[in-house]
């Protein structure tokens, strides 16, 4: 997400589609605990939807992998600092700022309410330990990684390909024991997600061609297991789970690498419109992955009737999603443009 990089079209594709997921489940995210309580068919759109688009933000991390582990440059850390974790760390900053305003405001009518200084403050200072707002979670787990990084390049440069695997290997084992609710150490955040980068810089410096086929049955299975798994669920239990949908599940990350090698393979035969569409989206990822949920704000009130307008959640997701795509996209155009805050949507 806004890495500077070389210019590979499969990694531009991967945030392309990694945008679009993240900003639908943002948008079907009312309706998720809502089992039982609005028609069925509504609701499993929305679950649905959100079961087969959970590998969003770990294609992120990937990418981040796949880029910053590869670097040939020698390591200097006040540059490192300056100029590639500000890069993460003065938006994160900024857009605390500017969603603990918006969260000042009395949620149930944000247009007519008035700004409470003291709700502001309040959600400010807990803020060290919790996101301000739903999507900035993200920084609170990302930017850590930024500090193993640098750690990781000569250690990945001296391992054997043997080495690596078993390290990957171990990596899904770590994922399936937290899965099933085996404790260890070994299970922190830090340690999990760094395994993301480490699997987005194998994919990334390999020909995976031969193994493609096992990584399409692997991933396709797992989205059919995450959509009649969570339904199923739902059905057994009466509510919502996202037992299936973790980003620290073995079966998130077999999807994650299943689009991966897919985007590697075939993302070069996209040419024409749709491919310069797909470059702007990935130039302005950032921004839109945290402007987006502003423009939310109305949509997501359901009593509004934006998704009922639709008839159906099967359209309604979509459509809004789209819709907030391309406006978000619209803004974050008009704020690179100004001088400051344009670091906010680098």
């Amino acid at each position: 997400m806004g890495q500077e990089r070389p210019s590979i079209f499969y990694i531009d594709f991967l945030r392309f589609i990694a945008a679009f997921a993240v900003i639908a489940i943002h948008v079907l995210g009312p309706f998720r605990f809502l089992y039982g309580d609005i028609p069925h068919s509504d609701w499993l759109a929305a679950s649905g939807i959100n079961s087969v688009t959970r590998w969003a933000v770990p294609v992120f991390m990937m990418i981040t992998g796949a880029l910053l582990l590869s670097t040939e440059r020698a390591f200097n850390c006040e540059d490192y600092l300056v100029k590639r974790l500000s890069k993460v760390a003065v938006p994160f900053i900024g857009w605390t700022l500017i969603y603990a305003v918006v969260g000042g405001f009395f949620m149930n009518d944000l247009l007519t309410s008035t700004w409470s200084v003291s709700e502001t403050m309040n959600i400010l200072s807990s803020a060290p330990n919790d996101p301000v707002w739903y999507h900035l979670w993200f920084f609170y787990d990302f930017i850590p990684l930024y500090f193993v990084i640098p750690l990781l390049i000569p250690l990945l440069k001296k391992a054997t390909p043997e080495l690596i695997k078993l390290l990957l290997v171990t990596w899904m084992v770590l994922f399936s024991m937290k899965w099933l609710k085996v404790d260890s150490f070994l299970q922190e955040n830090l340690i999990l997600y760094t395994g993301y980068l480490i699997l987005g810089w194998y994919l990334f410096n390999r020909d995976n061609k031969p193994q493609l086929k096992y990584w399409v049955i692997a991933g396709i299975s797992m989205l059919v297991f995450n959509f009649f798994g969570t339904w199923q669920l739902a059905i057994d239990t009466g509510k919502y789970s996202s037992l299936f949908m973790g980003y620290k599940t073995l079966n998130t990350v077999l999807i994650g690498g299943m689009l991966f090698v897919l985007a590697q393979t075939y993302a070069d035969k996209i040419q024409g419109q749709f491919r310069a569409f797909v470059l702007i989206i990935s130039k302005y990822s950032l921004g839109i992955y945290l402007l987006h949920p502003l423009l939310l704000i109305p949509v997501r009130q359901l009593d509004n009737g934006f998704y009922s307008a639709f008839g159906s959640n099967w359209l309604a997701i979509p459509i809004i999603t789209l819709v907030t795509m391309i406006l978000s996209l619209m803004c974050t155009m008009m704020l690179v443009k100004i001088p400051v805050i344009n670091r906010l949507v680098p």
